[in-house]
């Protein structure tokens, strides 16, 4: 038996005034559930892409776009305004992406911890009680949540070192400033983390564009290679003409992340394409890396140092001491 849409969403390109829970805001599953949306319907709206979930429990039509604000009413749907948001879900409401690198299309998990008090006992919440001065929290359209700079902090020091340097990256992007994110680090001489927060600081380049870029640049430091240069503009006479993720020019060796869930087929072919041009009109030497490289077991380190030197190699400049490649 085929389940039939209602009416209002039946032959819907957008949700209009007609449906039954707000169109222009976000709301929960409790909601929906009360106005006759159920689960099952839910999950048929999200697959017609009427609907999209934002947090776990919280939907919003899909053509709401996405901002603070809504981030922000979202998040105060679900949590008790005692709370303050922190990390992962801090990063995120400030707009810096520091999902986990399984979560590309998931929801950040509700990280929220109370200044004093207990920790919350929900399943959906991850919580706890946490230090938190007053220069530490900011108050958004009534959500507490975790200054841009305490938040990088508290990410550098916790996650694992590929992630920890992408939400470094992320709030260098979106604007603190690296000599007060430096300084903002020695505060935490002492606790869980402080020395990666230290070498996460002093290797954040807000060039990168998104978390496998920045990870991707964390195996070129670990390779031992020259300092690298992240979004790297070719010219074609005197027009830009393609950007380089990360390279050196002086070598003019290159590397570029192509995200599958990024790249169809037309975007393969410009991109081959690129590589091609860059390769033989602009004679640089060109490395191309995916999710496995990055994260998973393939030594991209391995595969940068190789390349480093196969563009040595085609320049001529095997007697330059740029480093020991055979360390």
């Amino acid at each position: 038996m085929v389940n039939r849409l209602p009416t209002w969403c039946r032959d819907a390109v957008l949700l209009g005034a007609d449906a039954p829970f707000p169109i222009e805001r976000p709301f929960t599953a409790v909601y929906a559930d009360s106005v006759g949306v159920g689960a099952r319907l839910r999950r048929r709206l999200v697959e017609t892409g009427l609907l999209r979930p934002v947090l776990r429990g919280v939907f919003v039509a899909t053509q709401v776009q996405d901002s603070l604000r809504l981030r922000v009413s979202a998040v105060r749907l679900v949590v008790p305004e005692h709370v303050v948001a922190v990390d992962r879900l801090a990063a995120w409401v400030h707009g810096v992406d520091a999902l986990p690198r399984t979560a590309i299309h998931e929801m950040p998990t509700l990280d929220v911890f109370s200044q004093a008090g207990s920790r919350m006992r929900r399943d959906s919440i991850r919580s706890g009680v946490r230090t938190l001065t007053a220069r530490d929290v900011c108050t958004i359209d009534g959500l507490r949540v975790t200054t841009p700079l305490r938040t990088a902090c508290d990410l550098g020091r916790s996650l694992w070192r590929y992630d920890a340097l992408a939400a470094i990256d992320g709030f260098l992007r979106h604007g603190v400033d690296p000599a007060q994110l430096l300084s903002e680090s020695e505060r935490f001489k002492g606790h869980r983390g402080v020395v990666q927060l230290r070498r996460m600081v002093a290797l954040g380049d807000p060039g990168a564009e998104s978390p496998p870029e920045s990870a991707l640049r964390l195996h070129w430091h670990e390779a031992g290679l020259p300092w690298p240069e992240t979004q790297i503009w070719v010219y074609d006479g005197d027009v830009p003409r393609y950007r380089i993720d990360l390279g050196d020019e002086q070598t003019r060796y290159g590397a570029e992340y192509f995200g599958e869930e990024f790249h169809d087929e037309d975007q393969r072919e410009h991109d081959e394409g690129r590589i091609t041009w860059l390769e033989t009109e602009r004679d640089w030497v060109m490395d191309v890396f995916v999710k496995q490289h990055v994260y998973g077991l393939d030594p991209a380190s391995l595969r940068l140092r190789q390349g480093f030197e196969r563009a040595r190699r085609h320049l001529g400049l095997r007697g330059t001491a740029y480093i020991d490649l055979g360390r």
